[in-house]
């Protein structure tokens, strides 16, 4: 509720709309000069009661900002959990032991955004535009979509391309995930390929676009926050979903409902999320976050710290192996007899195995693996271990591809911090 008695507006809306005046109408906060603010005494004593405690650099903060112990409450209803990394725009990662389900739940599932969701998000008037190099362009309901279509449900992995970037040194900008931006949830809706295909994919077309309605920070209406598409072979494959459903239910809204793609293997940031069009391109998609340095590698190895020529980077395509154990949680008590269990997935590929070391690497037990459930998923595996000794112990998972590719105990540094698949190490004390 703001100060003039609109109980409907959320404390972000008030700040977002006019940022100097809800902090003296909510704070009592003015600006300075060099608009780094100040309190009055009414206002701080407001601002500390609503966080719990005392905020001793005040006055440092910036006139707009909306503390994060409280914007949470409005951006992270319906999450469980979850650490919230940023709130303009929303960013958000799950602890690993909140990641244990086979399925992940709605309210444990990461939240990755580029820009600000729309405000109009309503299911039944929703349209989806497939445009472009196609021989019959088509504009199409949700309705549409479950009556023209096979609906089919799928668990997909998505991970963010940046997860685990808060762990390269020198560090990398951005987000600073930890492990949580990946999930792996039932989603319902309509394979991707069986809509280009009646839509008629011409000849020349080489990559996909997608299009959502989310807004662009600076609130300009003519600039999109984001916009990224996928070579046309990988978008004509059977396990890509528009999405309408997320776990049998309505999408959340930040996870893109009404409307989404859903991209299993490749980095998160291809599955556009309030998906308002698909344009088919006869070159490879330029839209923001398509270009530069934006998910995008260096095609060769680089030495950590190395500036590297804009030409020498390459499109991110599939993510690379990776395994995450999910029990015990870091710093867990535990008896000297325990199960670990987790979950390991690779692009488009297969785990083969995962091993489990607890004597830092100097031996290593084969876990037993559970097949995916079906393409895109994420693999569940566990492994009984004993202890020989009360004391302090790491859990070490490394999992191991189709292609025998393996994960490193090494992070293989690049300038934007992506594509982090390091061996996942838990801490626990047993006695």
């Amino acid at each position: 509720m703001t100060q003039d008695g609109n109980k409907n507006e959320h404390v972000g809306e008030f700040f977002a709309k006019d940022p100097e005046r809800a902090d003296f109408e909510f704070f009592g906060r003015i600006a300075n000069s060099d608009r780094r603010g100040f309190l009055r005494n009414t206002g701080l004593a407001t601002m500390a009661a609503m966080v719990g405690t005392a905020i001793p650099f005040h006055r440092n903060m910036p006139v707009g900002l909306v503390p994060a112990a409280f914007a949470s409450e409005d951006v992270l209803v319906g999450k469980d959990g979850l650490t919230l990394l940023n709130d303009r725009p929303v960013n958000a990662e799950t602890p690993p032991e909140l990641l244990d389900d086979a399925i992940t739940p709605t309210s444990r599932h990461f939240i990755r955004n580029n820009g600000l969701p729309p405000e109009e998000a309503d299911p039944a008037t929703w349209t989806l535009t497939v445009d472009g190099f196609v021989d019959n362009p088509m504009e199409l309901t949700i309705a549409d979509l479950r009556a023209q279509f096979d609906v089919v449900t799928m668990a997909l992995t998505i991970e963010c391309g940046g997860n685990g970037r808060a762990f390269f040194d020198p560090p990398a900008s951005g987000n600073q995930w930890t492990y949580g931006a990946v999930a792996c949830s039932e989603w319902t809706g309509v394979r991707l390929k069986d809509v280009l295909e009646k839509a008629g994919v011409q000849s020349n077309v080489v990559y996909t676009a997608h299009y959502g309605a989310d807004g662009h920070l600076s609130g300009d209406a003519d600039k999109l926050p984001i916009s990224r598409g996928l070579p046309i072979a990988k978008a004509l494959t059977d396990n890509i979903l528009i999405a309408f459903e997320m776990n049998g239910e309505a999408l959340h809204p930040m996870n893109g409902a009404p409307l989404r793609l859903v991209v299993p293997g490749w980095p998160g940031s291809c599955s556009q999320k309030w998906l308002r069009r698909i344009e088919l391109r006869d070159q490879v998609h330029d839209g923001p976050k398509m270009t530069g340095t934006a998910y995008r590698v260096p095609g060769h190895p680089v030495a950590a710290g190395e500036d590297v020529p804009k030409e020498d980077f390459q499109i991110i395509e599939r993510m690379p192996v990776k395994s995450l154990v999910t029990f015990p949680a870091n710093g867990a008590a535990i008896g000297m007899s325990t199960e670990v269990r987790g979950h390991a997935w690779s692009g488009d590929r297969t785990i083969e195995r995962v091993d489990i070391s607890v004597d830092f690497g100097s031996t290593w037990v084969q876990a037993e693996l559970d097949a995916p459930v079906n393409s895109g998923a994420w693999q569940n595996w566990r492994a009984n271990v004993a202890l020989p000794v009360n004391g302090y112990y790491e859990i070490w998972a490394r999992a191991t591809d189709s292609a025998q590719e393996m994960q490193p105990f090494a992070i293989n540094w690049n300038p934007k911090g992506y594509l982090n698949n390091t061996m996942h190490r838990v801490g626990v004390r047993a006695s």
